[in-house]
């Protein structure tokens, strides 16, 4: 188990931290339909309420959050003291990308489709060193039917959205280091990929269309992927969830893992902040907590942060 410390617990599905020059950390917790502030002591404050389902969380050039909000849950568990989600409640319309203003909780809503197609789930976002962002679509699990999503790009002023890649199970999302290439973290197939960038919301095409994307690894059984952070050497920290529970920091030149295990079975996020970039807060959902530890090498700094 990897050494760490918990910051705060009885959050309702923690995911999405984005970490805050001060010190404290801003998260979703997708049950609640909320967005909450943890200080460094641990308090937590109440930041917006949009409802739904708000999954992946960034800070835009603007000051303000931008928010991927999945249209919400279905969810079990709780008799056996874990929250996990499963598909579309009764009450699901649509997905949606939604700007809060961090001062006054106000919650827009900048894009519910593209060309005409209703987002599905929303899940992970991450800006460029442009403005724009990139973020990726989990699809929607119904009774009968699943919904793909794919990777998407869009403008924060509402102006501009384009599907990159249409598939499926579409997770975390993360740039490179230098910017020319966007992963993703594939949750079912257990693929971590890499497109590379051929300029704002387009990237190189693929040999086989429905293979999108280059492999960087790929993990067995029921790994499956969650959110993910990228170090400053270009590794990538992708969550990885129930046989792992925890965070596998992959190469991206050879595909080599390494496991940091946590004690939950979806520990689904994790960010890098700190003086030197070597601090994490990791998001240990199905327990509502979330954790901080140091980590061995510096994470990437986010575009827009001072």
């Amino acid at each position: 188990m990897h050494p760490h410390t918990i910051v705060a617990e009885n959050l309702a599905f923690p995911e999405g931290p984005v970490w805050f020059e001060d010190g404290s950390v801003v998260v979703v917790e997708i049950k609640a339909g909320r967005i909450t502030r943890v200080r460094p002591d641990g308090r937590t404050e109440p930041i917006a309420t949009p409802g739904g389902g708000p999954n992946g969380l960034a800070l835009g050039p603007d000051g303000a959050l931008y928010l991927c909000n999945n249209g919400g849950f279905t969810w079990s568990g709780d008799g056996e003291g874990m929250m996990l989600p499963g598909g579309a409640p009764d009450e699901y319309e649509t997905g949606r990308i939604e700007r809060i203003d961090l001062g006054t909780g106000k919650v827009e809503r900048l894009y519910d489709a593209c060309d005409g197609h209703p987002l599905s789930g929303p899940n992970d976002i991450v800006f460029d060193a442009h403005g724009g962002f990139w973020f990726t679509d989990l699809g929607k699990h119904h009774a009968h039917n699943t919904d793909n999503g794919g990777l998407f790009y869009a403008h924060p002023d509402g102006s501009k959205i384009v599907c990159a890649v249409h598939g499926p199970n579409m997770n975390g999302v993360g740039l490179s280091p230098d910017g020319k290439t966007v992963y993703a973290a594939c949750t079912q197939a257990r693929l971590l990929l890499a497109f590379d960038i051929t300029g704002p919301g387009t990237v190189a095409p693929s040999a086989i269309p429905a293979l999108p994307g280059r492999v960087v690894t790929s993990f067995p059984g029921y790994t499956y992927l969650d959110s993910l952070a990228v170090e400053a050497d270009g590794r990538i920290a992708v969550a990885t969830l129930v046989e792992r529970p925890g965070i596998c920091s992959v190469d991206p030149a050879t595909g080599a893992q390494e496991d940091f295990a946590f004690p939950d079975l979806l520990t689904t996020n994790i960010v890098f902040g700190g003086d030197d970039m070597m601090d994490a807060w990791v998001c240990l959902s199905t327990t509502g907590k979330l954790a901080k530890c140091r980590w061995p090498r510096p994470g990437l700094r986010l575009a827009h942060y001072g």
